[in-house]
């Protein structure tokens, strides 16, 4: 008997004490851990951009392939350092090329994970088609369905896929919106999760109203979605604080990320600073003042300095402050569940509960509580 009751407890104890697997222990850090994302998926032109700002030289390299390689030198430098890990940093976005390089003689994703703890997310987008009713949708991705099995071979957790509104315009805007959640369904079948990103331009001079009409209808393709589906949005920072608060509160909603959009980090911690719940997913901003021509000790102290900016103006609110913004900014209403006395018989009756359903106070507590719960 003794040895059974011992073994018992052993096994229990045991059973919950094992370690998750890697998507669940992923899926706890994205959806609940303080810190930031890191944009370290330039492509296209703002490869050659973001070489520039790091201070190499379009004649530093020659062609394509070299200039990816530069690229990956920047990026591996900063993964590597001391500083940067999964104790600020939540997740990385990489770029195709660089998911397919080593770092360390590891694969890139895989090292993300294993070494620095930071979840791997994955650009997929091919880049922006021309602009057409105020915005510009992505490119057709013919291969999406062999990069998002190939992420997964990877050891991929999400993708993100980037669209840009320049100017307000329903269709165009509802355009960008349907053509997201169709991307995000295919990734959700590939068992990956779905950065969705249609930026509003920072310079647009209807910015406000283009953000209102993308929180609608946002919050319409969320209703579409299956129960079990969870999403990330990433977003242009607001010009109303606290606007996408709807957003957040969804049950689809893992996180809602804010990107810089061209601000600078000063500027965009602060902007972010007022936005409830957001958290930082910085590119060009969390980059700033990094270069290819300083000293480790100095490059460190750089970095350093990035991450606990972003990471401090990314801090998750408090409830009281959470609940707080909610009710001061948040579209919606107050449902007024505190029948008591009288009413709440003739809430009862309203319902189709009849007086006999029940004897006593308790009782028809009882049976209220239960309306209220369903």
């Amino acid at each position: 008997d003794f040895t059974k009751t011992l073994d018992e407890s052993c096994e229990a104890i045991f059973q919950a004490s094992r370690s998750p697997g890697r998507k669940e222990m992923q899926l706890a850090k994205v959806r609940q851990q303080e810190g930031f994302f890191a944009a370290l998926d330039q492509s296209g032109g703002s490869t050659r951009q973001a070489l520039r700002r790091y201070g190499v030289d379009d004649k530093a390299y020659t062609g394509e392939a070299e200039m990816m390689d530069r690229m990956h030198e920047m990026r591996s430098r900063i993964i590597t350092n001391p500083k940067f890990d999964g104790s600020r940093v939540v997740a990385a976005i990489l770029f195709e090329a660089t998911m397919d390089r080593e770092i360390g003689g590891v694969p890139s994703a895989q090292f993300l994970w294993e070494e620095k703890r930071v979840v791997p997310f994955l650009k997929i987008d091919k880049g922006l088609a021309e602009e057409k009713d105020g915005v510009q949708l992505m490119k057709d991705m013919p291969a999406l369905d062999d990069l998002l099995d190939r992420g997964v071979a990877a050891g991929i957790f999400g993708t993100k896929e980037r669209s840009v509104i320049k100017h307000f315009n329903q269709e165009g805007i509802k355009a960008i919106v349907q053509q997201q959640f169709d991307i995000a369904r295919r990734v959700l079948a590939k068992g990956l999760v779905p950065v969705l990103e249609p930026e509003v331009d920072i310079h647009a001079s209807d910015k406000e109203a283009c953000e209102r009409l993308l929180l609608d209808s946002l919050l319409e393709g969320l209703r579409r979605l299956g129960l079990d589906d969870r999403v990330i949005f990433k977003l242009t920072l607001p010009t109303q604080p606290n606007l996408y608060l709807p957003l957040i509160g969804h049950p689809c909603t893992l996180r809602v990320l804010a990107l810089s959009g061209g601000y600078g980090r000063e500027e965009a911690c602060k902007l972010l600073a007022q936005n409830t719940g957001m958290i930082a997913c910085f590119s060009r901003a969390f980059l700033e003042g990094m270069l290819v021509t300083q000293s480790e000790e100095d490059f460190t102290k750089t970095l350093d300095e990035s991450c606990e900016a972003i990471f401090q103006a990314s801090r998750s609110p408090g409830r009281k402050e959470m609940q707080l913004a909610k009710v001061r900014q948040q579209e919606g209403f107050f449902a007024a569940l505190d029948q008591s006395g009288g009413s709440t018989r003739q809430a009862l009756r309203r319902y189709g509960v009849d007086d006999k359903a029940y004897t006593g106070e308790a009782e028809m507590m009882d049976r209220m509580h239960e309306m209220r719960s369903r």
